[in-house]
């Protein structure tokens, strides 16, 4: 049952394992894929007494980049606070984090204002016993540099959320930030909803542990419809962080939400105040072409669909092998719409479905879309061809030579088969003459049988329709 009268309010949390060797206060490896428990810690990241942290300058410069590519407003003063709370996955029994003086604040992607962007450590990973009798920690995660970005409260959609979410996760690896993976932890989106029914803000309530961008999606719009029900039952709404139950399909309370205040925040005193206009590695950032920039290039420079393009943006691999067809094809649009088709469908398709690595030369395959281009071979041959290159490699005219998979073109040669059709079809041929349009493409088709699919459709369309004029 939906409540339309009611509008939903939607801020984003986004945290972000940053891609470093190191962690973000010691030199304990940050290795996202490391099984064994409690390797990569130190007297740092457990908090042994007597330990100093000391600021790991790639994580910064990461958030730095971010900010910019965000068009944020990047702090030349900035520090590192306490946020105290008492958890056994928080060794110190305070986090280091940001309060007053995040490293980014501002600046949009889709269309969606970020509020800031600050740089934290991570917590440690909590393992509950299945009769809950028990939890083991492992420290391997504590202290691994964690980017947190804030949006303003101004999205208004289940899907807006899910857009944006993808679209940081893109914009991170595009930077080699983080390779943001959701299933892995790498990347942890929250979910601040509220409702009401004239679109202001109405008491928060918080989402947790949701782990891929559709639950995102589904525990926003659970959140909405469990919201607007009970204030059209006349009840208030508690704020509190819920949690996210994928097998249920709903969220469910875990505690009241603090305030600022409970934390109990005041800047670090074994941590140096950064002054980032002093420190040399923060200057010049040189940012890539980012996802924004190519997809507006990709659409002047070669009019393809969006839909290509999207796939182009979203894999590297596609993206550099279409546009090195493109420049082997002389950037000729036509025939780059044609390669674009064939990479996101064909390709695409060859390169899921047997997890091989691309090595079709470039070069190889716009002659391929050349002969395509010219009806030299039929869309059907082409994949054939494309098949046999993807699989063994070699060079399209020899493989379409070898298969007889050339298209017929010879007029003289194609009109004898086109005598042939007519003879063999008289109700047909006369059907056509006398209006019924759809008898040509039967003929065709009896003309292509008779070939055995050798003959280009084209021609023979154009030949039937100097006959039977």
């Amino acid at each position: 049952m939906s409540h339309n009268k009611y509008k939903p309010t939607i801020g984003l949390e986004i945290h972000a394992e940053l891609k470093t060797r190191t962690k973000m206060f010691c030199d304990s490896k940050n290795d996202p894929d490391e099984k064994r428990p409690n390797v990569n810690i130190c007297p740092v990241c457990m908090a042994e007494p007597g330990t100093l942290p000391v600021i790991n300058k790639e994580a910064v410069r990461h958030v730095l980049r971010i900010g910019k590519a965000l068009g944020g407003t990047l702090a030349d003063f900035t520090e590192f606070d306490r946020k105290n709370y008492f958890y056994p996955d928080i060794p110190k029994g305070y986090q280091i984090s940001q309060y007053q003086y995040p490293l980014v604040t501002g600046g949009s992607l889709n269309g969606i204002a970020v509020t800031r962007v600050h740089l934290e450590e991570d917590t440690a990973r909590s393992q509950h016993d299945k009769g809950d009798e028990a939890s083991l920690i492992d420290f391997n995660r504590a202290g691994v540099p964690l980017m947190e970005l804030v949006t303003e409260p101004m999205i208004t959609s289940s899907k807006e959320a899910g857009d944006f979410a993808r679209e940081l996760q893109l914009l991170l690896r595009y930077l080699g930030a983080s390779e943001a993976n959701m299933e892995k932890g790498e990347m942890r989106v929250e979910a601040n909803v509220s409702v009401s029914k004239d679109g202001t803000r109405g008491t928060k309530v918080e989402v947790k542990n949701i782990n891929s961008f559709r639950a995102a999606e589904r525990a926003i719009e659970y959140e909405v419809e469990r919201q607007s029900a009970a204030l059209e039952r006349g009840e208030k709404i508690v704020q509190e962080t819920r949690g996210w139950d994928e097998v249920k399909g709903e969220t469910f309370s875990q505690r009241i939400k603090e305030g600022s205040a409970d934390y109990r925040y005041f800047p670090d005193p074994d941590l140096p105040k950064l002054k980032i206009s002093e420190i040399k590695e923060f200057q010049n950032m040189e940012l890539p072409e980012l996802p924004s920039e190519k997809r507006a290039r990709y659409k002047k420079e070669y009019e393809i669909k969006d839909e290509d393009i999207e796939s182009f943006v979203t894999s590297d691999a596609l993206g550099v092998f279409f546009e090195n067809v493109a420049e082997a094809l002389g950037d000729d649009k036509e025939k780059a719409k044609i390669a674009a088709s064939y990479i996101t469908s064909d390709v695409a398709g060859l390169l899921a479905k047997t997890g091989k690595p691309l090595h079709i030369k470039a070069v190889a395959f716009a002659e391929l879309v050349a002969m395509v281009s010219v009806g030299e071979v039929s869309s059907r041959g082409a994949k054939d061809v494309l098949l046999e290159m993807f699989n063994n490699g070699g060079e399209p005219r020899a493989i379409a030579g070898a298969r007889g998979l050339f298209q017929k073109s010879d007029e003289r040669e194609l009109g004898a088969l086109v005598e042939k059709v007519l003879v063999a079809h008289p109700d047909e041929a006369e059907g056509y003459r006398k209006g019924k349009e759809n008898l040509l493409q039967f003929l065709i088709g009896q003309a292509m049988r008779e070939s055995g699919g050798s003959a280009n459709p084209q021609v023979l369309k154009g030949l039937f329709e100097k006959k039977l004029r």
